[in-house]
């Protein structure tokens, strides 16, 4: 019977040796709960400084607007801070890194479709892009290699073709059409059109779309008056078919066949946010187009459609 009991006792004391082992002395269980802890806390304060900081990074929309000197102006997306996804971004390595924000952007109330008729001469003044508008009525011997240069630079412009140009040229068209780039009106056979009737100036502009609409398929949104002629009936009959007039802000005077050099210096020394560069089919273009478009770039800008350029987003 003492014998019986001494093993009991030993029994009892082994597993209350071992209990208490287990609760005082286990290092595994002790630094597992210490490190949960200091990632929560570390976690905490993580999503606390980007919801801080969110204040500082995020901007306010801005509305579109008629400036008195540039006329209808395209607005600006606002930028907001997604907390939530900026702190799944940071998380690995719990450190705040501005460089993972993750941003939303914000429309503003007022959007260019909401101005009234005004003529657009260039982007939001804080847009880091550029559009290539080519004026087109001859020179359809520079086109294709025209062309050619803006693929190769992964770069879409703007085309505004004149409707007469257009009805001899269906190929061309269809080319610069499925190559990407957009498709303006130019009026029929330029025409000085701030010397045209309301009537004829809706017939220059109609008659042209209607040519271009049964080469691409598409109605064009753009118009661009020959050699810049216009005044508010113009811009208003181009209204009444819900497009916009557009003009441009740096010209590159190509018609006369400058130099190379001569063109890009012209270029380069006035680009700005937001410009638009006005061009042509001509020698001068298209043996300076590729240099161009490689100077454009460097100084921080991207090129872009008439379209984007437009656009809201940033």
């Amino acid at each position: 019977m003492r014998d019986y009991r001494k093993y009991v006792n030993l029994f009892l004391f082994i597993i209350l040796v071992a209990a208490a082992f287990r609760t005082e002395y286990n290092p595994f269980e002790s630094n597992v709960a210490t490190l949960g802890t200091g990632l929560s806390i570390q976690s905490d304060a993580l999503y606390k400084e980007i919801e801080e900081r969110s204040n500082t990074l995020s901007e306010k929309p801005q509305d579109a607007y008629i400036d008195d000197v540039w006329k209808k102006t395209a607005g600006r997306n606002g930028l907001k801070v997604n907390v939530e996804k900026s702190y799944e971004q940071m998380k690995k390595k719990s450190v705040y890194d501005e460089s993972l924000i993750v941003y939303e952007q914000i429309s503003p109330d007022i959007s260019l479709d909401d101005l009234p008729a005004s003529p657009i001469y260039r982007g939001h003044p804080e847009k880091d892009m550029v559009a290539l508008l080519v004026n087109v009525s001859w020179g359809e011997s520079y086109i294709p290699e025209m062309l050619s240069i803006l693929k190769e630079n992964k770069v879409k412009a703007t085309f505004f073709i004149e409707g007469k140009w257009a009805k001899g040229n269906s190929d061309l068209v269809k080319m610069i059409d499925e190559e990407g780039h957009v498709i303006g009106n130019h009026a029929y056979n330029h025409p000085d059109m701030a010397r045209l009737s309301s009537g004829d100036s809706v017939e220059q502009i109609n008659q042209t779309n209607q040519i271009l609409k049964a080469i691409t398929g598409e109605k064009p949104k753009w118009f661009a008056p020959p050699s810049g002629s216009f005044n508010d009936q113009v811009v208003q009959s181009a209204h009444s078919m819900d497009m916009e007039t557009i003009l441009w802000t740096v010209d590159t005077i190509d018609w006369k066949n400058p130099s190379v050099s001569v063109m890009i210096n012209r270029v380069t020394e006035k680009i700005h946010p937001g410009a638009t560069v006005l061009m042509h089919p001509t020698s001068s273009t298209a043996n300076g187009l590729d240099q161009l478009i490689k100077l454009i770039k460097e100084r921080g800008y991207k090129l872009g459609t008439i379209e984007t350029l437009l656009s809201e987003d940033r």
